[in-house]
């Protein structure tokens, strides 16, 4: 059921280095794609003729695929092989980059995006079961995940960036053209550093389960992203989601009477586990709903072009780049539980500095002071969960929680975005109506980003009072809020 490990795979190997920078740059290129499309929206409008509400299907299809087939494929690639899902995943990604890149059509953008996003659903999950494998040592595995969270962060940050860059001094057409060579080398290397692996005994894949929890997380994601774009009493937005409820309901039906389950109830009940993406849940959301507001704060209210509006976020990344340096020794010196409830109050506070930009305001001293405090707290924050949300996790079911916590991101994101978006809109419409537009838009985007602060403060109080106080022998953290030390590769 299992392949043995090539030589020069075991841990402490010297092809484990390579083998993370690979799976690190195929994260960083999907996580770019959730985002590097939004500063490119007016571009692609004027090439190919959209429509206002078909235009934001170009993010939304993303969204789409790729939440909502996560959990589907994490289990399979449990079943048929973590490297094969993830090499497939990444050559259906290219492809659907360069269909993306060659598009005349606004249907043909669209379909791109879905596929693109089915890819990434392929590949991200089977990626960060790969690496809980090829690290099972407590620092190793905290010190890999603190690398992959941080880049992961960096991508959805790089995304404005690089879309602002291109669409500036290229074409639209460059952001996805600049995916290919990253997944061709990625199908070249990894098969020469990273052996085959699966589940060590024979499972089969639980179909109605299967069939179940993807329609409950497509209807969902979908329900929620009508939501945002019309009203949450619209029946387009209402209709998903009391689908996705009843699916939802039938999955765990179906589950508790199936004899192997797609996703054991052993698994979700592991509090660790359960705390972890509950709090990823209430990050993504306040996160995403940020990162695309400060955009539109960037250019709509103060001004920027949008090549200045992505450069204006290279700090944001270099505010990541020194969190995610410290997370990891910041959990294993702290614990996990003080090591998330102060990334997460970081995270607050520069929210609530970030909420009180205004249209007069200079970029060093309105933007930048938020956006530094908020990017070292995600920096901080991402890889500490992904340590919580796989603790525990064996070459079993490592790509089960990979895709878990990666369908609480894509969830959170599309619920932040859909609440968070919509309320900042509703509070700027009612005060527009009095004069001043540049003043009710930013009377919009501080309420939202307030209201995002405060569910990272949420978070942070979850966290302090569910999960047990940490021990900390030498600087090591509570067994029960480490990575697991007994995950191994097959």
């Amino acid at each position: 059921m299992s392949a043995k490990p090539t030589a020069g795979t075991a841990p402490g190997g010297g092809r484990r280095g390579p083998a993370l920078v690979v799976l690190c740059c195929v994260q960083f290129m999907l996580v770019l794609d959730d985002n590097v499309v939004s500063v490119a929206l007016p571009g692609m409008r004027e090439d190919l003729g959209f429509s206002t509400a078909g235009l934001a299907w170009v993010v939304n299809a993303y969204f789409l695929s790729f939440g909502g087939l996560l959990l589907l494929f994490g289990r399979m690639a449990d079943l048929m092989g973590r490297r094969r899902v993830f090499l497939t995943g990444v050559a259906l990604f290219g492809a659907a980059s360069l269909v993306c890149a060659l598009a005349q059509e606004p249907w043909q953008l669209v379909a791109g995006r879905f596929v693109q996003g089915a890819g990434a659903a392929m590949a991200s999950p089977a990626a960060l079961a790969l690496i809980s494998l090829l690290f099972p040592g407590t620092q190793e595995r905290a010190k890999a995940f603190g690398s992959w969270g941080g880049i992961a962060a960096l991508g959805g940050t790089m995304g404005l960036v690089i879309s602002g860059a291109l669409t500036g001094l290229a074409s639209w057409r460059w952001i996805f053209l600049i995916n290919l060579p990253v997944a061709f080398a990625a199908l070249v290397l990894l098969p020469r550093l990273v052996p085959e692996s699966r589940a060590g005994r024979a499972v089969r894949l639980d179909v109605p389960g299967a069939v179940l929890g993807t329609g409950a997380l497509v209807s969902l994601i979908y329900g929620l992203l009508r939501a945002g774009e019309s009203d949450w009493g619209d029946i387009t937005a209402v209709g998903p989601l009391l689908l996705a409820a009843f699916l939802a309901l039938g999955f765990a039906v179906a589950e508790a009477r199936t004899a192997e389950p797609l996703v054991p109830w052993s698994f979700l009940a592991y509090r660790l586990r359960a705390i972890a993406n509950g709090a990823t849940l209430l990050f993504s959301a306040a996160m995403y709903a940020m990162a695309f507001l400060l955009m539109v704060q960037l250019q709509m209210v103060l001004g920027y072009r949008p090549l200045t509006a992505g450069l204006a976020y290279l700090p944001y990344c270099a505010g990541i780049l020194t969190g995610m340096w410290l997370s990891s020794r910041a959990v294993l010196r702290l614990g996990l539980r003080p090591a998330l409830v102060i990334s997460f109050l970081i995270s607050a506070a520069g929210f609530l500095l970030l909420s009180g930009v205004a249209p007069n305001d200079h970029y060093a001293s309105g933007v930048l002071p938020g956006m530094l405090v908020s990017s070292l707290g995600c920096g901080l924050t991402l890889p500490a969960l992904t340590v919580a949300a796989l603790t525990g996790t064996t070459e079993d079911n490592a790509g089960l929680g990979s895709a878990v916590l990666s369908s609480v991101q894509q969830v959170g994101g599309a619920l932040g975005v859909a609440v968070l978006v919509a309320l900042a809109t509703r509070r700027s419409d009612a005060l527009a109506a009095q004069g001043d537009p540049l003043h009710a838009a930013t009377e919009g985007f501080s309420l939202a980003l307030t209201v995002a602060a405060a569910l990272l403060t949420l978070g942070a109080g979850l966290i302090a009072t569910l999960l047990k106080k940490s021990h900390r022998p030498h600087g090591a953290p509570h067994a029960e809020e480490t990575p697991a030390t007994h995950g191994s590769r097959t």
